[in-house]
């Protein structure tokens, strides 16, 4: 018999392969992180001698839920910037962050982000915030997949002190220093186009494509937003990003909710990214993303909560069911079906982050992110159609199992790799304690930027 490190037997196996393959009673074999076989459970228990391994029988194996556009730390300000728009929500939730934030109570926001994640069975965010280094940190020690890097913003009193006239420098030397592990990429993140100029986006993108680096942005989250960036630049967000050559395989937009057709066409042509955040999206009224027409243009499309403060929740399963449902509401109920929502949680979210051939799916060569779900369960019986289960029915409280890597973080419920009762009680102290260092109030951010 082979050895390997884990093996997950006895559930059944949903691929999200190109076939959507699913196995009865399957197994997936693993060895050094990475997926060596998935397979009806007889053979593969016959063929391998694992060192650990898990019963899944009576459950759903499913690939590690991919949150594509998230502030993780931002579980600080759970519940401090609910019901106003997103105008309303930056004019208060920046210069908290200003007063709040530092390298320790980003660690603190990010470890318990990492717990309700695993949790929910999401194996890998991304993450654009402030203290990118302490959060990776963090993850690192929790065993977590975390995609971060620099972020630019050119706002007054950054909660890093760092002024942007400094950021290029600090950020090259970033990037320059880090080897991405597998399963990961570099990332440069440029916060919008109202919050830095024409020609500092130009170079950040400039910065990201000379190291191979994912570029991601927020973009046309609401009409507002697409007025403002109007009128400080003569053009939408989408068409201002198109015209200075931001647009790209290695570009992710987040939101892309207010989007004419022309600007669906460019995504489509430059084979530009979208991070689909329906839950915060409805939470700050900025409408419904032009999902099904975005897809129908082929363009890529995944899944994401974005921060705790606009959606309240880092529940990938809840995006999932939240885009299987208002998309429908213009009267087509196939708009977006489950197995699509599913997979824009998965495999989908995977591309968007340009990591499609290791991450969202389970098949042989990619790395070994699972989650195991418990289908014995009232609200999940009985069994029809796996897809429509974890739509509809599913919730984050169902999964029992998560993996990342091939290391299991959380098993029968209980987590390994963070003390749950230190990430809550350390998120409450963070947020108690007052931070020592002086901040200045971010102005309003609907101001001309410049360098």
């Amino acid at each position: 018999m082979i050895p390997i490190d884990l093996l997950v037997h006895g559930g059944d196996v949903l691929t999200v392969d190109a076939t959507g393959t699913v196995v009865p009673d399957g197994a997936v074999a693993v060895r050094a992180g990475e997926i060596v076989e998935v397979g009806p459970a007889e053979r593969l228990r016959g063929a391998y001698a694992p060192a650990e391994e898990i019963d899944a029988r009576g459950c759903l194996v499913l690939p590690g839920l991919i949150n594509t556009h998230t502030h993780l730390a931002m579980t600080l300000l759970r519940g401090s910037a609910d019901d106003l728009t997103l105008q309303g929500f930056l004019e208060r939730v920046i210069p908290r962050e200003a007063e709040l934030l530092s390298p320790e109570t980003v660690a603190a926001g990010i470890r318990a982000a990492i717990a309700e994640s695993v949790r929910g069975g999401v194996t890998t965010a991304l993450d654009m915030y402030w203290f990118h280094e302490a959060a990776e940190a963090v993850a690192r020690e929790a065993g977590w997949r975390l995609l971060s890097g620099p972020t630019f913003m050119d706002v007054p009193g950054p909660p890093d002190g760092r002024p942007y006239a400094d950021r290029l420098g600090w950020a090259e030397a970033h990037l320059a220093a880090r080897t991405p592990a597998p399963g990961s990429r570099p990332v440069v993140f440029a916060h919008s186009a109202y919050t830095l100029a024409p020609e500092q986006l130009t170079a950040i993108a400039a910065l990201a494509r000379a190291h191979g680096a994912l570029l991601h942005l927020h973009a046309a989250e609401n009409a507002t937003e697409v007025a403002t960036v109007t009128e400080l630049h003569g053009m939408r967000p989408v068409e201002l990003l198109d015209s200075l050559g931001l647009l790209g395989p290695d570009t992710l937009l987040a939101h892309a909710v207010d989007l004419t057709d022309a600007e669906i066409a460019a995504l489509a042509r430059t084979g530009t990214a979208v991070a689909h955040c329906p839950v915060s999206n409805l939470k700050l009224g900025c409408g419904i993303a032009r999902v099904p027409d975005l897809t129908a243009a082929g363009v890529t499309v995944g899944l994401g909560t974005d921060g705790a403060v606009s959606s309240n929740t880092l529940d990938v399963l809840g995006a999932v069911r939240m885009a299987a449902l208002v998309h429908k509401a213009g009267g087509d109920p196939t708009a977006v079906g489950a197995e699509q929502a599913v997979r824009m949680a998965t495999i989908e979210s995977a591309r968007a982050l340009g990591l499609g051939g290791q991450l969202g799916s389970l098949e042989p060569g990619k790395r070994a992110d699972l989650v195991v779900l418990d289908l014995d369960r009232p609200h999940l019986a009985p069994r029809h159609d796996p897809y429509s289960t974890l739509a509809y029915a599913a919730g984050a409280a169902d999964v029992r199992d998560t993996v990342v890597d091939g290391r299991v973080l959380m098993r029968g419920r209980a987590l390994l790799t963070v003390d749950e009762r230190q990430a809550v009680d350390g998120l409450q102290d963070a947020v108690s304690v007052p931070v020592p260092r002086p901040r200045t109030h971010t102005e309003h951010l609907t101001r001309n930027v410049s360098t």
